[in-house]
């Protein structure tokens, strides 16, 4: 991996231990127990923290990221990051990188996803894994932590790297879910990004209004931290224990919304890299979600779409 220059800006490390090949399928019009034939086919990288750091190259953020590879699609991982000239240090490991579908139906502007499970890794991937992300992490300012582990996975791995974060001096947000995301809280000092479905299904409990929300959301604040809960076409909601944030986008033709997540997630450590406070932050995450949805791509986004977004999103008191 190439070093880094006092000219360049601080690069964001995203970690990821479950990345994926994704082929984008598109159809004017799908039919199920039928034939069907795709008007447009793409295949590239992708997984959670290979779409937020995509993201942030577009809104020119350095990134690297890193994780677990392996196979000819890890390969085509690589070649597709150097590519985009995005920094990576990945770990080789033996099972090959799974591979993620997307059915999108124009008639229905509706998108399926079709999703290969990682498999598991040997042990030993996860101690090279450490000194990595030890090492890449040294130079960036946020860590984002993206995803699911491989089955069998060290479930201490998220806590872990969230304290490495803390001693380095960096920001650190999880954007993850169940029993890895419950290790990490009580370290405190992190942000939480996940959806309301996942945080219900971290907690264990049901959400079923605003009071459930809100409550479900302090149970999980970090201490000295903030929790960020994304809600689909109603925005996301966001508190840091004192007050509490709404924001919301304009209204958009979604093509597909697979990565929206991903690029909230990026827009959110864009913002805090630059010394943004939690609610300018919010502003450009949730415009990023939304840009996303706007293409047939996982991770992606026009520069024109998100300046339109973000001239009329909205952070208000919630």
């Amino acid at each position: 991996m190439a070093s880094r220059t006092h000219d360049e800006p601080l690069m964001i490390l995203c970690i990821g231990t479950t990345p994926t090949g994704q082929r984008s399928m598109v159809f004017d019009r799908l039919t199920l127990d039928g034939v069907n034939r795709a008007t447009a086919v793409s295949e590239y990288a992708s997984g959670k923290s290979i779409n937020v750091a995509r993201v942030l190259q577009t809104l020119g953020k350095s990134a690297c990221c890193t994780g677990f590879v392996g196979g000819p699609r890890g390969k085509m991982i690589r070649d597709h990051l150097d590519a985009l000239t995005i920094q990576h240090n990945f770990v080789d490991v033996q099972p090959p990188t799974r591979l993620c579908t997307t059915i999108i139906d124009h008639s229905t502007n509706t998108a399926t996803e079709l999703v290969e499970e990682s498999a598991e890794v040997e042990p030993g991937a996860w101690t090279e894994l450490d000194q990595r992300i030890a090492s890449a992490g040294q130079a960036a300012a946020v860590w984002v932590m993206s995803g699911s582990l491989p089955p069998h996975g060290d479930l201490d791995a998220y806590a872990r790297w969230t304290r490495a974060g803390l001693a380095a001096g960096a920001r650190v947000i999880i954007d993850g879910r169940g029993q890895p995301v419950r290790r990490a809280l009580p370290i405190g000092k992190l942000i939480l990004k996940l959806n309301q479905d996942e945080l219900a299904a971290t907690l264990e409990t049901s959400i079923t209004n605003q009071i459930t929300l809100k409550a479900a959301m302090l149970k999980s604040l970090p201490a000295d931290g903030a929790i960020v809960v994304t809600l689909g076409k109603d925005g996301a909601i966001a508190t840091n224990g004192h007050d509490y944030w709404h924001v919301t986008t304009p209204s958009v033709r979604v093509i597909s919304a697979v990565g929206s997540g991903d690029s909230f997630a990026a827009g959110l450590a864009a913002g805090f890299a630059d010394h943004r406070t939690l609610p300018e932050s919010l502003k450009l995450a949730a415009a990023c979600g939304a840009a996303n949805a706007m293409t047939d791509r996982a991770g992606q986004i026009n520069p024109s779409d998100l300046d339109h977004i973000l001239a009329t999103t909205v952070v208000a008191p919630a």
